[in-house]
């Protein structure tokens, strides 16, 4: 019967619908991450098309950014949700055209400020460009459109600095023209939402009928893990089919303060699971970190090998590190490592690691060697982030991802716009480049000595516990994800 549901007379229809979402999505992902001016864009900047300073450039321009993300993350996600996804995504969409139009018509730095806002905003929308496949498709399908929507990104990126560089290199292309392909790959990127079907429910404000039926109450239940989440979604999607069909009249709505109110208590909920929390504290901490040396490590390079006396190869590097990154991402599985009990440990060393990419960077003073530990620091970070993801998501349901990796982010952000205040930005110390990726390698060094003294204090408990005669299965549920959040 199921077959014959799946690929029987409406096999093909319901093909479609999960194909011509998923196709429309890739495209648009794949244009608004093809950016090739991106790796070159401090060159951009303090060069001559715009003449800024380096200090315009670091401590008055790009920390508006990180403000910006901060400000509308939260509610741009309310908003998200409101709003079906699809208007959120048009105006992703649209901020990034008005970004690189600015960019390439205006020049001051209160310009560019503004052009860092709205970039701040198009990165906040990135929620709803990677929600609305879920709005859309059944859960069945989940993972592999994820998958596709993820790739397809990543791919994009790494085109767009390969291209970038080799028509920097090879056929002697100003920047100023390759912000024009930018620009014209953003324009291309904002055609495709537009044909998006618009979802009927969407998973706070507006629920599904089933969800609905018993009220807030039954829907808070389902978030909290109280129901088997395969019945919560339907049996094999079949249920979800028919949720995905009704009319827009016959979705449940919840008001602002229900929807925060469940917020709240899932909030409370996921957080004191203890392996959630963390693996949370890492993705916080270490998130902050990378945001801050992907932002600042072209003003690196352009201190060590200015880009108006030398060839310079960001592009390349740009290009290697994605692709190192997302194989690094897909071979974690395959490490002979158990997280639960080495988890903390690992994060250490690898943090450590990290640092001394960092070091290396800032004070060995060369080009290569900056190009090169760069590449392995994004290679770490991205296995790094890839098992911290799957760690925490071994403890949730699929409702409450977004909610546990939105928390994450905003924590990072949060940090991330401390730390840029008191270092980076001219109110604060305003430090010059070498001092700050001094700080940023003194910052991943505290990461790393965090998560040894709870390495070694697991390690000791567990010790103490094998020795007590305590059991080997309270031991390991102590460590390890499972599966359901409500009974830590």
């Amino acid at each position: 019967k199921c077959v014959t549901e799946r690929w029987g007379p409406s096999g093909g229809r319901l093909v479609m619908s999960l194909l011509y979402p998923t196709l429309l999505l890739c495209v648009s992902g794949f244009f608004s991450n093809l950016r090739p001016s991106e790796p070159f864009f401090t060159a951009f900047l303090m060069g001559p098309d715009k003449n800024l300073t380096e200090v315009q450039v670091v401590n008055e321009i790009y920390p508006v950014w990180t403000y910006c993300y901060l400000a509308l993350l939260f509610p741009v996600f309310l908003a998200t949700d409101y709003l079906c996804y699809k208007p959120v995504l048009l105006l992703q969409a649209s901020s990034l055209v008005v970004t690189y139009v600015m960019l390439l018509r205006t020049s001051s730095v209160r310009a560019m400020q503004l052009s860092e806002f709205f970039f701040g905003l198009a990165t906040a929308s990135e929620v709803a460009y990677f929600s609305y496949i879920y709005s859309v498709v059944a859960p069945a399908h989940y993972q592999r459109v994820t998958g596709y929507c993820r790739s397809v990104t990543l791919f994009g990126s790494a085109v767009g600095s390969l291209l970038g560089q080799l028509l920097l290199s090879l056929a002697k292309v100003q920047l100023y023209y390759l912000v024009v392909i930018t620009l014209t790959s953003s324009a291309l990127a904002f055609v495709a939402p537009w044909f998006l079907p618009m979802p009927k429910r969407s998973l706070f404000f507006h629920k599904s009928p089933r969800l609905m039926q018993d009220g807030p109450e039954s829907s808070a239940g389902l978030m909290h893990g109280e129901t088997d989440s395969k019945v919560s979604i339907g049996e094999n999607g079949v249920e979800d089919s028919v949720s995905f069909s009704q009319s827009a009249d016959s979705v449940g709505r919840l008001g602002l303060v229900q929807v925060l109110q469940l917020l709240f208590s899932d909030f409370l909920c996921c957080y004191r699971c203890q392996p959630l929390l963390a693996w949370s504290l890492w993705w916080a901490l270490a998130t902050c970190g990378y945001f801050q040396v992907l932002n600042y490590t072209q003003v690196l390079w352009e201190k060590v090998r200015p880009s108006q006396d030398y060839d310079i190869y960001n592009g390349y590097v740009e290009t290697l590190s994605t692709l190192l990154g997302a194989l690094a991402a897909l071979l974690v599985g395959h490490l002979p490592v158990c997280w639960s009990v080495w988890g903390e440990l690992s994060l250490s060393l690898l943090s450590l690691l990290m640092t001394l990419c960092i070091f290396g960077m800032d004070l060995l003073d060369n080009i290569w060697t900056c190009y090169s530990l760069y590449v392995l620091f994004r290679a770490m970070y991205m296995l790094l982030i890839t098992v911290a993801t799957f760690q925490i998501a071994a403890s949730l349901n699929m409702q409450r991802y977004a909610l546990v990796f939105g928390v994450n982010t905003f924590v990072a952000l949060l940090l991330q716009s401390l730390l840029t205040l008191v270092v980076v930005d001219s109110v604060g110390l305003g430090l010059d480049i070498y001092t700050q990726f001094l700080i940023y390698g003194g910052y991943f060094a505290f990461i790393s000595l965090v998560f040894l003294g709870a390495g070694l204090h697991k390690l000791y408990t567990r010790r103490r516990s094998e020795q007590e005669g305590g059991s080997g299965d309270e031991t390991l549920s102590n460590g390890a994800p499972n599966g359901n959040i409500s009974s830590s």
